[in-house]
Order: C-alpha cells, then sequence, then structure tokens
C-alpha cells in the first residue's frame, strides 16, 4: 500500500515538473514572438518618420506630381495609425491582415515614387533625396529581416503550443495562437523601394 502511495506521489510530481517546464517554454516562445513583433515596430517607426522628410524634399522638384506625393502621405498616415503599439493584436489574424495591406499599400506607394523620382533628373540628382533613399532603403531591409525574425518566432511558438502533449498545458493555461505577418502583395514588399541616382 505504502508503494502505491510513493508511487502515485511520484507520478504526480512528474506531471507537475512537466507541466510547469512546458508552461515556461511556451512563455518564453510567446515572449519571443512579442519582441520580434516590438522590433518591425520600431523598424516601421523609423519608415513611417523618413517618408515626410523624402515627400517635403522632393515637394519642390515635383509640382505636377501632387497626386503621388498625396498618395504616399496618405498611405504612411494610414500605416502609422496601425502602427500604435496599443492596437497590435498578434493574437487576430484579421488584424495582422489590414496591417499588412496597410504596409502593402505604403510599398506600392514608395514604388511608384520612385518611379517618379526617375524621370526628374535634376531630383535624383538632390543630395538630400538620395540620402533619404539610401536611409529608406536600408529602414526597408531592417524592416524584412525583424518580418522573418518575427515569423519564424511565431511558427516555432505555434509548433510548441499545438505538438502532444504540449497542447494539454497551452489549451488549459490558455495560450492562444500568433498570427505571423504576411505581406498581400509578396512581389512589391519582397523589393525595398529602390532608385538609382547616379
Amino acid at each position: 500500500m505504502k508503494m502505491l502511495v510513493w508511487l502515485f506521489i511520484a507520478v504526480v510530481v512528474l506531471v507537475v515538473v512537466f507541466g510547469v517546464s512546458v508552461f515556461n517554454k511556451l512563455v518564453r516562445a510567446r515572449n519571443q514572438a512579442k519582441n520580434g513583433f516590438a522590433q518591425i515596430d520600431v523598424q516601421l517607426k523609423r519608415r513611417h518618420d523618413l517618408i515626410p522628410n523624402l515627400v517635403e524634399t522632393a515637394k519642390r522638384y515635383l509640382t505636377h506630381e501632387e497626386e503621388t506625393l498625396t498618395r504616399v502621405m496618405s498611405a504612411r498616415n494610414r500605416a502609422q495609425d496601425l502602427q500604435d503599439s496599443n492596437k497590435h493584436q498578434p493574437e487576430s489574424k484579421e488584424h495582422m491582415a489590414l496591417f499588412a495591406k496597410a504596409e502593402g499599400i505604403l510599398s506600392k506607394a514608395l514604388g511608384q515614387f520612385s518611379a517618379v523620382v526617375e524621370a526628374y533628373p535634376e531630383l535624383k540628382a538632390d543630395s538630400m533625396i538620395k540620402e533619404l533613399m539610401d536611409e529608406l532603403t536600408n529602414t526597408e531591409n531592417r524592416i524584412g529581416f525583424a518580418r522573418q525574425h518575427y515569423n519564424d518566432s511565431v511558427m516555432f511558438y505555434n509548433n510548441d503550443r499545438e505538438v502532444f502533449p504540449n497542447n494539454i498545458v497551452s489549451t488549459t493555461f490558455g495560450f492562444r495562437p500568433l498570427s505571423p505577418l504576411v505581406f498581400a502583395d509578396r512581389d512589391v514588399i519582397a523589393q525595398a523601394p529602390q532608385i538609382n541616382l547616379s
């Protein structure tokens, strides 16, 4: 009888240790994914802060391209509104899709802006435009790396919470799945807006 009691206690202790271990692993994975999303936020803020300077500098050359400049600023403002960290909901597929769509529209507007710049040799020669476009290209690359890190972290977290027996702990303690950040128009996003100013 004593042996059964000790066996029962040993099993309970093993289950508790296992549960705590899985719980801690899920917390670490979720926090890593959230940190990855915070890094995307940092780079997007940098991107959003560069765009008004770029548009303002280009205005003096692009007097006949007001529609393009307005489109870029409108897309930037919409994306910046969604970027407000209090509104981010990585658990919501709908929110992440809306967020990605806004950034995709901004990238498309920047691509159109770059095409317009190509048509104005004096604008291409402006050192401030060149510097801002280089900064924007570097920022776009950083966004791509941050997004890849976030999506990888989300995949590892979601895998950890879905495999058996981890799924018992994740369901019991309410670990919800996170959504990756997938841009709808991959062709537009895949390439940072580039311009040849030489």
